[in-house]
Parts: C-alpha cells; sequence; structure tokens
C-alpha cells in the first residue's frame, strides 16, 4: 500500500470540517483535526472508525498566530509533510443591519474567517515551498455569499469576499511551487446551523421563505475530487450549491 497523504482540516469539530475530515480519513489520509474544542475534534476522529489513528488532534484558535504555528509543527512532527489545507474554520453571527452590527463582533469575525484563513494558508504554503516534492493543494471554504450577498450579514458577506483575494494571491504566488488554491464557494450546505433554514430564511425583498439544503457529504466528495486531481491542474474557483436554493437569479 502506498504511503498515505496529509491533510489539515480547521473547524473540523463539526458540519462541513468534520464530514470532510472523516471522509479524508477513508479515503486514506492522515489528517490533522483542528478547532476549538477538543472534544468535539475527538468525537470526529471518532467517527471515522477504523481509520482512528491516522488522525492528529490539535485544538487550538486559528486567529491566534502562534497557535497556528504550533499546530503546523505539531502536524509536521507527526507526519513530516502536508499534501492538502482545507481552511474551513469560520462563524456566521446572527442576522443584523449594517447600522446596528457592533465592531467587536465585526473584528471577531474577521479575525477568525479572514486572518485565520490567513495565517494556516501563510503556514502551509512555507510547508509546500519547502518540502519534497514539493507543492501541495489549498482549499479555502468560500460561500456564494462571496458572489451573492444576503441581507443582514454585512461581516459575514465581507470576509467571505475577501478569502477571493486570498485565494487568487495563493494561486498567483504559488504556481511556481506546484502549490495550487481553489475557493469552494457552498451553497446551503445541511448542518446543525442551517437546518432553520427549511423554515425560513429572509429574502432581499424582505419575504422570509424556506430553502433547500443539500447532504453535506456532497462537500466531502467534492474535496475528494480535487485533492485526486495531479498539481499541474489547478480549479481556482469551484461552487456548489443545493440545486432548489434561491442562487441563480437570488435577490
Amino acid at each position: 500500500m502506498s504511503e498515505l497523504r496529509k491533510a489539515i482540516v480547521t473547524g473540523a469539530g463539526s458540519g462541513i470540517g468534520r464530514a470532510v475530515a472523516i471522509a479524508l480519513l477513508k479515503y486514506n489520509f492522515n489528517v490533522t483535526v483542528v478547532g476549538r474544542r477538543e472534544e468535539a475534534l475527538k468525537e470526529t476522529v471518532q467517527m471515522a472508525g477504523e481509520y482512528e489513528s491516522n488522525a492528529l488532534v490539535a485544538a487550538g484558535d486559528v486567529s491566534n498566530p502562534d497557535t497556528v504555528e504550533k499546530i503546523f509543527k505539531l502536524h509536521l512532527n507527526r507526519f513530516n509533510r502536508l499534501d492538502l489545507l482545507f481552511n474551513n474554520a469560520g462563524v456566521a453571527p446572527a442576522g443584523k443591519p449594517i447600522e446596528e452590527f457592533p465592531v467587536s463582533e465585526w473584528k471577531r469575525v474577521v479575525d477568525i474567517n479572514l486572518t485565520g484563513s490567513f495565517l494556516c494558508a501563510q503556514q502551509a504554503v512555507k510547508i509546500m515551498k519547502s518540502q519534497i516534492p514539493r507543492g501541495g493543494r489549498i482549499v479555502n471554504n468560500g460561500s456564494v455569499s462571496a458572489q451573492v450577498v444576503r441581507p443582514n450579514a454585512v461581516a459575514y458577506n465581507s470576509t467571505k469576499h475577501a478569502i477571493l483575494g486570498l485565494t487568487k494571491s495563493i494561486c498567483l504566488e504559488g504556481r511556481e511551487y506546484g502549490i495550487c488554491c481553489t475557493q469552494l464557494d457552498i451553497g446551503n450546505a445541511e448542518v446543525e446551523r442551517t437546518k432553520s433554514m427549511r423554515n425560513g430564511v429572509l429574502q432581499p425583498d424582505g419575504a422570509v421563505k424556506p430553502e433547500a439544503l443539500m447532504d453535506v457529504k456532497n462537500i466531502a466528495k467534492t474535496i475528494l475530487y480535487l485533492v485526486d486531481l495531479p498539481l499541474e491542474a489547478n480549479v481556482p474557483y469551484l461552487t456548489i450549491t443545493a440545486n432548489n436554493m434561491p442562487f441563480i437569479g437570488r435577490g
């Protein structure tokens, strides 16, 4: 059997990150699972069953530079290589109009969604440039809100737009080193925080309407497609949505 590939998944204690981490473990990857809650990360690893021993739990706050550096060192000490970073950690605060949105909450969202993604990408690029054979793949979890915004979500919308600039920068600076980067814009994957969408979501015209959701396993399948591409091929932008959600033509 060939040597297992190596990945880091942030936000792996629930939702999309959990689904992707489990799928990678079952797809012959060593995976470092990262998140704020150690117990939730351990649950993710346990859900991989017989592949549990291929995982490393690394609890920490991705918005803290020192913590991120330590996490990536832990990964290297255990697995000695990095083939994939899934930059997934993020928060989506309760909806409020721009004029009512607290500055403290704005800073928190920027710290986690944007700065956290930058810090992890920074460490990943350092590793991918220097390892032999060099190169690797980074997938940034965007959102369809990077393309078509939702009302009362100024911080989330803004950070997801900013992730596009991060993705393009990684693509440009990484390509001569065999580093590929994808912004994966996701629309309405069913996780705990999105289940309420079935009951109704505020629309741009002020109406509240239910929205369709899709199985989170579809995101995991998309990541597996990306990791099987050779590093001579990059997918800079990829969008996956629940088919019946109001995205195309939204607003």
